[in-house]
């Protein structure tokens, strides 16, 4: 699953494509907070005799921003990595940092309330935190929080994040080559039937450019 800010900010999706066994890689932005990877999570010691003896496990430390973890980890731990293939057939490549997080929305970030949120993971699960920095940049462009296993490679990571652009080049396709946003009408039928061509369209012009035995312009 693939998807903007929006997506990816929905921490109850997350959640709930997590618990479906459905890998994302989900558009975030820097102010959204983890936990850095060696994050502890145990019971605190009971204080004193009296009340009830804590029994939530807490993290050692505070989640923090994304922006402000990869701009600690630096540019210098960016690594250079090809994520899809140019017009011309030679690898378009970008500058990537990738860092192993646990998911910090379950926790309150208030010290006197401070706990995990019923029915949650403890500790919470492992993601990927995915920022694209390129060269000459003072800071990165992108951020992403994906739940591929922990041995997916940096690649595969670069080019599933990266492919939201390619939709969005579809998407733009869609609407002002093949008139997807020409539909007029009130009926959902009228509608399906408007989508359906359009997409039907938009499959046979892909097809007939990976063809290669189609007559080329001249």
């Amino acid at each position: 699953m693939l998807g903007d800010h929006a997506y990816g900010e929905n921490t109850w999706l997350r959640d709930r494509f997590d618990r479906a066994d459905c890998q994302y890689v989900l558009s975030v932005g820097p102010t959204t907070k983890v936990f850095e990877q060696g994050t502890a999570f145990v019971v605190p010691p009971r204080k004193g005799k009296e009340g009830r003896a804590p029994f939530r496990p807490r993290p050692d430390r505070k989640p923090e921003p994304v922006g402000k973890l990869i701009g600690r980890l630096g540019a210098d731990s960016a690594q250079t990595v090809s994520f899809r293939d140019g017009p011309d057939g030679e690898p378009v490549t970008s500058r990537f940092i990738f860092a192993r997080v646990h998911a910090a929305h379950g926790w309150r970030d208030d010290q006197r309330r401070s706990g995990w949120r019923e029915g949650a993971e403890v500790p919470p699960r492992e993601e990927w935190l995915i920022a694209e920095w390129p060269e000459g940049h003072e800071q990165p462009t992108d951020y992403w929080i994906s739940n591929l296993p922990a041995d997916t490679e940096p690649e595969q990571l670069a080019r599933l994040a990266r492919m939201r652009w390619k939709m969005e080049l579809d998407y733009k396709q869609l609407k002002g080559e093949l008139g997807l946003d020409h539909y007029e009408g009130r009926s959902w039928l009228g509608w399906h039937h408007h989508t359906a061509l359009v997409t039907a369209a938009h499959g046979f012009l892909t097809l007939e450019r990976l063809n290669p035995f189609r007559p080329r312009p001249a």
